[in-house]
């Protein structure tokens, strides 16, 4: 997954390159050591590294790992409990999560189970023989190396001599593959409840369901405690083997040593048809998941893992403890807590409904008035740490909105030597509680003046500092922790949160090209481009630290960069309007270019893919104005996927955080979900915009808020949906 704005950029000497995945408790990162070696930094939430009880559990859990070592585990490298916000890094294990690995190619079967089997009974022996129970047991704490499974996420496991953070009438762990003895009395559970968990998830790896599964966490509890495990799928004589691991009795489940001979004999070595080895890979396309997979392609060198589309959960985690009176589910494929699969939703969420042209609580409480003429123009916003950020056209002043709530916190004033007409500000972006807008008034012929960037403080709307540019007509942009503020040719580097000046430099483009700056990997890269015939564009690497620059040339013609494919700057060359629909774009091929040393690959796009492009999860997808979305791969060109929607006019699309699928909405306020490896439509919600405007030149955006998705609609309506359920009715603000 991309990096956010406001990750870190580096934990105790490792280099943070990408995000694996988030859970409840903190995020993993895929890191880089001085020496290159690729590790799992696990970092606690802000939100509970203040809290001494949790500091306490992630001690243990470094602890337990640090005591655990074997072929089956992923070993702890360095961590520092004390930190601001505690962290950890473990050995990077690169393979896809059992519970992706089982939802996307179905259940295991011959050598494939055998190996995980096999392994993971081993795996649970050293686990032992260190005096941890793991507590914690399920698919998507297993990850399908290619040189057999690892066991991960020792959170809530615990020494077999210390039951001193177990808590009275706290059952831990994930209800699908929890012991009896976790609902009865967590205090009790020792290394028999890793074999209870190890035969739920053998029946889960063996068939697809657990042997405990219904739709209410309650009524798992129940029968887990008190009926026998659904186990009739699995053949004989793994059968007989699985439901002993599973005996509500500790003292009839089989000790690990006894277990293994057993499991060798149910599972033969080579099964009838079986190839003679089995490497455990992860799927070939994209598709839905937190683990996520990695698209088949040519084996290249990763010149900038910080780009790599999949990576895959190393680590990640979550301390999920839960009472019977309110459950916290971990899905088996690593959903959300209502069971279906999606990212949890942030706590106190409830749909919800306003406009970027509401009532205020603090600040411009009521806007300037265009709101009784506002004619669509474009709007500028950005989500960060659960709250939305608008400015715009038609003087829409910058404000604030809770992404929990929808209440309007504050709207920003204009800067007084704006005057009041024709007034127009734009979100540049949010930097260590710092959100950076430009401000920008019309004169007399319509035209803008001199834009200024202007520092509010996020959380109040409070003004810090100014800086005014010299140039009309410009963009200045936010990568990294720099504020990149163009004039011409020239560009200024400043500190985006102090506003100081870094440094000036003069890109070798000549005045004729206009640049523009986009983040890669949090390097500037300023795309400048001459209109003139043919059209021609150049690529600059911008050395953050003191601006020198490097080029990257760019085929000429029209092209449109999308993003980056490992390591590779992506562009979409553009085809000729048709006179039936000249305000649609169709594109032609996708340039991969290697900005080191400029090499050119070239891939056809069949079909002439059309309207709104983006890169999402290593995939490009279109919107096209008719409802059309399709999928194709960077890598081939080929078509992965084309489906019809009721959108009319839909907005560049979005995928969700876990990779499992993408969204698109509508002026309207439609939002449709299709999964991102097949393209098949998930569902579609009714529309919420209060007034459909803005058609041809100003379209709705969704954005994410961990699991919930915020959408702006061009009339300046806002609203969530929740993903799992987006037939939930909105409370309007």
């Amino acid at each position: 997954m991309p990096l956010h704005k406001d990750d870190p950029k580096a934990l105790g000497g490792y280099r943070i390159v990408d995000r694996i995945g988030s859970g409840g408790m903190g995020v993993v990162y895929l890191a880089r050591s001085r020496s290159g070696r690729e590790v799992a930094v696990k970092v606690v939430h802000a939100q509970y590294a203040q809290d001494k009880v949790f500091r306490a559990r992630f001690r243990q859990e470094i602890e337990a790992v640090r005591r655990v070592s074997g072929a089956f585990t992923a070993p702890v490298l360095d961590a520092d409990p004390e930190a601001v916000r505690p962290w950890m890094a473990t050995q990077y294990v690169p393979g896809a999560a059992l519970s992706a690995r089982i939802r996307d190619a179905g259940p295991l079967k011959g050598t494939e189970l055998r190996r995980l089997t096999l392994g993971l009974v081993e795996a649970l022996r050293d686990i032992h023989r260190a005096g941890v129970v793991h507590r914690d047991l399920k698919p998507s704490n297993v990850l399908m190396a290619e040189d057999g499974p690892r066991v991960i996420d020792f959170g809530i496991s615990r020494a077999t001599e210390n039951q001193t953070l177990t808590e009275t009438g706290h059952a831990i762990g994930t209800p699908p593959f929890m012991s009896p003895e976790q609902f009865n009395d967590a205090r009790s559970v020792g290394p028999a409840s890793d074999v209870f968990s190890l035969g739920a998830l053998l029946v889960f790896a063996a068939t697809g369901r657990g042997p405990f599964d219904t739709d209410s966490p309650y009524l798992t509890a129940w029968r887990v405690l008190h009926e026998e495990p659904a186990v009739g799928a699995v053949a004989e004589p793994l059968r007989s083997v699985l439901s002993r691991c599973l005996a509500k009795d500790t003292a009839d489940r089989p000790g690990l040593d006894e277990l293994a001979e057993d499991l060798a004999r149910a599972l033969p070595e080579h099964a009838a048809g079986d190839p003679e080895t089995v490497t455990l890979r992860k799927p070939p396309r994209p598709v839905a998941g937190e683990e996520g997979g990695e698209p088949a392609a040519p084996s290249r060198p990763n010149r900038r893992s910080r780009l790599r589309r999949w990576p895959v959960l190393a680590g990640v985690a979550g301390l999920l403890a839960v009472t019977l009176t309110g459950f916290l589910l971990s899905a088996p494929f690593g959903g959300a807590s209502d069971g279906t699969g999606w990212a949890p939703l942030p706590d106190g969420w409830e749909p919800w409904r306003t406009s970027v042209f509401g009532t205020a609580a603090s600040g411009v409480t009521q806007p300037p008035g265009r709101e009784a003429t506002y004619s669509g123009a474009p709007f500028s916003c950005e989500m960060n740490k659960g709250a939305l950020y608008c400015g715009g056209g038609d003087g829409v002043l910058p404000v604030r909105i809770d992404g929990t709530t929808g209440r309007l916190d504050w709207r920003a004033d204009r800067l007084p030597s704006l005057g009041e007409k024709g007034y127009g500000s734009s979100v540049l972006g949010v930097r260590d509680g710092v959100l950076l807008v430009t401000q920008s008034a019309l004169n007399s012929a319509g035209d803008d003046t001199t834009p200024s960037v202007v520092a509010l403080d996020s959380v109040t709307g409070k003004r810090l500092w100014v800086h005014p540019m010299s140039t009309t007509g410009v963009t200045a942009a936010l990568v990294g922790d720099l504020l990149l503020t163009p004039d011409a040719n020239r560009v200024t580097a400043l500190d985006a949160v102090t506003g100081s000046h870094g440094w000036t430099v003069t890109l070798p483009a000549g005045p004729s090209y206009g640049c523009q700056f986009y983040d890669v990997d949090s390097v500037p890269y300023a795309g400048c481009t001459d209109a003139g015939k043919p059209t021609r564009t150049v690529f600059y690497a911008v050395d953050p630290a003191d601006g020198s620059t490097r080029k990257v040339s760019v085929p000429d013609g029209d092209s449109v960069y999308v993003g980056a494919v490992d390591g590779d700057l992506a562009f979409l060359t553009q085809v000729v309007p048709e006179a039936r629909n000249p305000q649609e774009s169709a594109y032609g091929e996708v340039l991969l270019i290697d900005p080191d040393t400029g090499t050119v690959r070239r891939n056809t796009l069949p079909g002439g893919p059309r309207g709104m492009p983006a890169l999402v999860g290593g995939v490009l997808c279109f919107a096209s104005s008719r409802g059309e979305l399709a999928a194709h791969s960077p890598e081939t060109g080929e078509q992965l996927w084309r489906t019809s929607t009721t959108l009319q006019q839909p907005g560049t699309p979005v995928a969700d955080g876990q990779g499992r699928a993408v969204f698109a909405a509508s002026a309207s306020g439609r939002v449709a979900a299709l999964d991102l490896g097949t393209g098949s439509l998930m569902w579609e919600s009714a529309a919420r915009a209060e007034q459909v405007v803005g058609f041809g030149y100003s379209t709705a955006r969704v954005f994410l808020d961990e699991g919930a998705l915020v959408v702006l609609t061009p009339d300046g309506t806002v609203f969530t949906l929740d993903p799992g359920h987006p037939d939930r009715k909105p409370r309007s603000g």
